[in-house]
């Protein structure tokens, strides 16, 4: 191992000894609720959020985890080309589709059951996955896929409804767990391998997603009232439709712009910069010095952020460091770590604010979901194109200029959808028409 990756790997390690100081530290904290039945709210709000941990824990790592042994799966399961790229589009494309999902399957069965349910799914794809066949390769990263969409809604929705008054603390766990989680996944994917083969690598991540539905199974059950259906029902402000909403469409885009730019920076990045004379080795370490920087930052940015009113001059910092760091690949490549210290700090912060106003832009925790899960599916469909467009652009062009000046363009709607999004106010929605309502009734009484 270079001295370049053993610094790398020795960051992470140290980070994730603070995510669990850190972790444990909120854990007290959380556990100081005075008055009357002080000592079960104490329980519930403890197991939450130990359950909140092991579920940020289980976001990534079961997508992070392909690509580093995707060679060895193609040989194993006889993937064409299309297969191979069909496997690797499959995780983004399923948490953009069941995003929608997600608010759906809470307001039927509960938000805690919801996610049992998204843990147990992440289980079972993961399973499925280590059998020697093509279809049950596919339909286990389908359903591992389904899983990640509906836990990535329905996190920020559990913190605004249990810890309401620590919603940036416990987002800026959540974002570090998060990064610890995929950083994880990428980086012991090929030591796994060697020790085990390649399903030791798919199925090891079984392990913390059993431990966390054994947390969140039994807190399902603990929510639901006895003799009574599980399903939470939103307030009439909240019955309408997000899609009539202009604020609501602004968070979704700037989530999306913001997840775009990250993922074809992450994607491209390597090739960049070995286009730009650095050597393979360095080029793939700055890649991981860019995904390693968002672990403290995902932290710290959503409480500054919770404790602002107004969050445009964060929105406005972020692209501006963004625009900073493609014009420097443009006009002085050279100066590379420069620019990748700039791109970590911009796109460590980016996501971790929009993730912050999925909270700050919903009055309650029914709306954090129905926004998240509209931000989510979209932004991760928008998302999910970025990356194919800019490798597009690069084979006609030949070069790097013209993808990277289609990024800079791109900042201009990310930057105005995210000063509207993070304007201070709730996102209101259009309830149903009045006569289209009275209609309803008077059928439905017929």
């Amino acid at each position: 191992m270079s001295v370049s990756m053993s610094t790398v790997w020795l960051t992470l390690l140290a980070e994730t000894v603070v995510v669990t100081g850190v972790a444990a530290g909120l854990a007290r904290w959380s556990s100081r609720w005075p008055g009357p039945g002080a000592k079960r709210r104490r329980s519930a709000a403890v197991w939450t959020l130990v359950g909140l941990v092991l579920l940020a824990l289980n976001l990534r790592a079961a997508i992070t985890g392909v690509p580093p042994v995707l060679s060895r799966l193609q040989d194993e399961f006889d993937l064409s080309g299309l297969g191979v790229s069909v496997l690797t589009a499959l995780p983004e494309l399923c948490v953009g589709t069941f995003s929608a999902l997600a608010p759906v399957l809470a307001r039927r069965i509960g938000t805690t059951a919801a996610i049992s349910a998204a843990l147990l799914a992440i289980t079972l794809g993961l399973l499925l996955r280590v059998i020697s066949a093509q279809p049950t390769l596919f339909a286990g990263t389908v359903l591992a896929g389904g899983g990640v969409a509906v836990g990535n809604v329905l996190l920020p929705a559990v913190i605004k409804r249990v810890f309401p008054d620590r919603v940036g603390p416990l987002t800026g766990l959540s974002m570090m767990l998060l990064s610890v989680g995929g950083a994880a996944g990428a980086g012991l994917a090929v030591p796994l391998e060697h020790l085990g083969g390649w399903r030791l690598t798919l199925a090891a991540w079984t392990i913390p997603a059993v431990l966390a539905a054994l947390v969140w199974v039994p807190l399902s059950l603990r929510t639901r009232p006895p003799g009574r259906p599980s399903a939470e029902t939103p307030p009439a402000s909240e019955s309408g439709s997000l899609l009539r909403s202009p604020l609501a469409w602004c968070v979704m885009i700037f989530m999306g712009m913001t997840s775009l730019v990250f993922y074809t920076l992450t994607s491209w990045l390597p090739e960049i910069m070995q286009g730009q004379g650095f050597s393979p080795a360095t080029a793939g370490t700055m890649n991981s010095v860019v995904i390693i920087a968002g672990i403290p930052l995902g932290f710290v940015v959503p409480v500054v952020a919770a404790r602002m009113r107004d969050q445009r001059p964060l929105v406005a910092g972020v692209v501006a460091l963004m625009a900073v760091g493609l014009a420097g690949l443009l006009l002085a490549p050279g100066a590379g770590w420069l620019w990748i210290a700039v791109f970590g700090v911009a796109t460590g912060a980016a996501f971790p604010i929009a993730l912050t106003l999925l909270n700050l832009r919903s009055a309650t925790h029914t709306g954090t979901a129905r926004l998240s899960g509209m931000a989510q599916c979209g932004g991760y469909l928008l998302a999910a194109c970025g990356p194919l467009a800019f490798g597009l652009l690069h084979a006609l062009t030949g070069g790097w200029h013209l993808p990277i000046w289609l990024l800079i363009l791109l900042l201009a709607p990310e930057l105005a959808c995210g000063l509207v999004a993070a304007r201070p106010g709730f996102v209101r929605v259009t309830p149903a028409r009045p006569r289209l309502a009275a209609l309803a009734r008077s059928s439905g009484s017929g």
